[in-house]
């Protein structure tokens, strides 16, 4: 008899296509990348990072966890972020979130918490906490409240979010980086006297934004009555800072409120009985 004839080892890669063959299943799953998160925070030299969430509940409204939504609050507040929660009015959306906190990786995480709960973001913007260069030399009690803001203010509970720009017009005189520094500084310091008037009515948190978003700058504001908030924009429009040079974006106006009152109130169906 001859020797016996070699056994036929079964092919260990596929014949065709990605996924052909009766390669083993371990050498599939070793061949994936594992994932890990990101640890190190990304965080401004000084101040916050500030995230505004306008979200929609999705469709139907049952498919929202509301449980998660709350336990992304919670989580987040435990991490030493600050939450604000809101209902928006109008169509815009449904809901609203305005966070803040160190770390931007941090403020990631805690959209990917609201998406994976099942609300849909349908707009945002992004900045960070500042200090004007025309404020240079103010108190550092003061100083500290713009970086470092504690919100939402006690009693506050109309809210108002919109991005601004400053003009650039082609006209002389019509665009405020080519204006004096000098000149500028007038008219900003004038522009902080009109919105100090409604000192205890209007809170006033402006946070920039200049290549990190659309527009340079966010203006959120937290007022006592909502008439509070139509007042204070429509005197501060009479300033010749923001006559001349300010240009305005989309408005967005709500109520705030904790996490789970709001839930129990916007979404369909929690309010019922």
């Amino acid at each position: 008899m001859g020797p016996a004839a070699p056994q036929k080892r079964a092919p260990s890669g596929p014949s065709s296509g990605p996924w052909a063959g009766p390669w083993p299943l371990r050498s599939r799953v070793s061949s994936v990348p594992r994932l890990s998160r990101v640890t190190d925070p990304l965080s401004p030299s000084v101040g916050w990072g500030v995230l505004h969430l306008f979200c929609t509940l999705p469709r139907p409204a049952a498919a929202l966890d509301r449980e998660a939504v709350v336990r992304a609050v919670k989580q987040a507040e435990a991490d030493e972020v600050q939450v604000v929660s809101l209902a928006v009015l109008g169509h815009k959306a449904d809901l609203g979130f305005m966070v803040l906190g160190p770390d931007l990786w941090r403020l990631r995480a805690f959209q990917a918490d609201l998406q994976g709960a099942g609300l849909v973001v349908a707009d945002s913007f992004v900045s960070l906490t500042e200090v004007s260069e025309y404020a240079a030399g103010i108190p550092e009690e003061m100083r500290e409240k713009r970086l470092y803001p504690r919100l939402p203010p006690e009693g506050m509970r109309a809210f108002c979010f919109y991005p601004m720009s400053k003009r650039r017009g082609d006209v002389e005189g019509s665009n405020w980086f080519t204006m004096p520094y000098e000149e500028r500084k007038a008219m900003m310091y004038g522009h902080g006297a009109a919105g100090r008037a409604f000192a205890g009515r209007v809170l006033q948190v402006i946070t920039g934004s200049t290549g990190i978003d659309d527009w340079e700058w966010g203006v959120t504001l937290f007022a006592v009555r909502p008439d509070d908030l139509k007042e204070c924009v429509y005197t501060m429009r009479f300033d010749e800072g923001s006559a001349r040079f300010a240009e305005f974006g989309p408005f967005v106006t709500g109520m705030i409120a904790p996490v789970d009152e709001l839930l129990a109130t916007v979404v369909p169906g929690e309010h019922d009985g």
